[in-house]
């Protein structure tokens, strides 16, 4: 008889006759609970990451950024990361607000600067920071949707944001301070990574926008 079998008698006996037999559930729960149904995004008419372009997945094309937060104390506090994932560099985007008008007004202010090959696709989870997307995609930077508790979509971002918990552990507040966001990025994109056969993120980012200016 399967596991399962014995479940579904179990469960299907009334509470009382349980008792009656000494049969105590470990969870004291009179029903089974069943898997978790995948919550629905908070983001209106938002476009996956299956319609980016095909390009992004060599990482061979530069411009595709991917982004989240990294979130304070409390939840009171946050900062906006973005990973450009040709290079691995890291923008920190100062927040003074995890509101969807705060964080997109910053992101575009943070990539504004960019010459438009370098701002092809951003990629997100569906987190209602992420609201207004349609503001971000109107400047020419589209926003895609990492699927729903898929954060290995998002790699790259994912791996920097464990390198910026190194100066932002969990339990502590985050700086809006741009001049101090500024020097953490700088120094995590002057690491030296095995990837780029040891040449710094900031090293492959300037050649990047070298390469844009010569054939422009």
């Amino acid at each position: 008889m399967s596991h399962e079998a014995i479940y579904q008698w179990v469960y299907a006996q009334p509470v009382a006759r349980l008792r009656a037999e000494l049969i105590a559930l470990r969870t004291g729960r009179s029903t089974r609970r069943g898997p978790r149904p995948t919550s629905a995004p908070r983001i209106h008419e938002p476009r996956y990451l299956d319609e980016r372009p095909a390009e992004v997945e060599g990482r061979a094309v530069a411009g595709h950024w991917e982004g989240d937060l990294v979130i304070g104390k409390g939840g009171k506090t946050a900062v906006a990361t973005l990973v450009e994932c040709t290079s691995r560099f890291l923008i920190l985007v100062p927040l003074t607000g995890r509101d969807s008008l705060t964080v997109s007004q910053a992101i575009i202010s943070a990539v504004g600067l960019l010459p438009d090959s370098i701002k092809r696709s951003l990629t997100w989870d569906c987190g209602a920071e992420m609201a207004l997307h349609k503001e971000v995609t109107a400047t020419g930077l589209p926003v895609y949707f990492a699927h729903p508790h898929s954060p290995w979509e998002r790699g790259s971002n994912e791996n920097l944001n464990r390198i910026v918990r190194e100066f932002f552990p969990k339990g502590v507040d985050i700086t809006s301070d741009p001049h101090y966001l500024a020097a953490v990025a700088a120094e995590i994109n002057d690491r030296p990574r095995k990837i780029h056969d040891w040449k710094k993120p900031s090293e492959v980012f300037t050649e990047l926008l070298a390469a844009d200016a010569s054939t422009a």
